[in-house]
């Protein structure tokens, strides 16, 4: 418990992963990413559950090893490439609760693929939900201005254009707003906004932002990357 809040941590962890077959199950420095998570869990004493979602045999046994439950395996229709976040978590949480028999408070979503998240970053994303009556509160990243939209292509029938007409008026970085991504790091949600709104932004979501360096897992020069900034982090040569 955190604040007299019910708090749980649900890792979302399928086994189809495409760029890296497998990919939460990773090593990363010779550590699982799935591992890396409930490592990190441990550090904080504040969560009254820590459940991975997941639809793979492998992926649990390692999840479990790390000190993670896996009270059951995530259905055939929840496993595919375009199923959201908002179907996984409220599965996850609708089971838990009933084989608990008690309702958690905040929902906060782990993804293995986030490797470079600290226990502080959690800390302060579950911290300002609770402190601000937020429905969400979300970990992100400054979004380079050389990644903006409006200095975005298109390439079609073998013409280049701009991907918003407004990209034509832009000559200095200074005339675009600052814009952000998620980073994954942590995603804190309240019962009410999962199950009633049906989302995991809400009406009134906030960010907690992370300037330093973070990396989302999709392909091999991401892991290549997370491993600089680690071994970079814990001084390894």
């Amino acid at each position: 418990m955190l604040k007299g809040k019910r708090i749980i941590a649900i890792v979302p962890a399928r086994g189809g992963s495409k760029g890296i077959p497998l990919k939460n199950i990773y090593p990363l420095l010779g550590i699982p990413l799935v591992a890396r998570v409930g490592i990190l869990i441990k550090e904080l004493n504040y969560f009254d559950r820590a459940i991975v979602s997941t639809d793979h045999q492998e992926i649990a046994k390692v999840a479990k090893e790390s000190g993670l439950d896996v009270p059951f395996y995530r259905p055939p229709e929840l496993s595919g490439d375009f199923i959201g976040d908002v179907d996984v978590l409220t599965h996850a949480l609708i089971e838990i609760e009933k084989l608990d028999n008690i309702q958690y408070d905040v929902i906060v979503m782990l993804q293995p693929t986030s490797p470079l998240r600290r226990p502080e970053h959690v800390t302060e994303t579950i911290n300002k939900l609770i402190d601000g009556n937020w429905d969400a509160v979300w970990t992100v990243s400054p979004t380079d201005s050389k990644n903006h939209p409006l200095k975005q292509l298109i390439y079609e029938n073998g013409v280049l254009n701009f991907y918003d007409d407004r990209g034509a008026t832009i000559i200095a970085r200074q005339q675009l707003t600052q814009l952000y991504h998620r980073n994954g790091a942590a995603y804190a949600v309240t019962r009410e906004c999962l199950l009633n709104q049906k989302s995991i932004m809400g009406r009134r979501c906030s960010p907690i932002v992370i300037t330093e360096p973070m990396i989302s897992i999709d392909t091999m020069e991401d892991i290549e990357f997370a491993e600089f900034y680690l071994k970079k982090r814990l001084k390894i040569q």
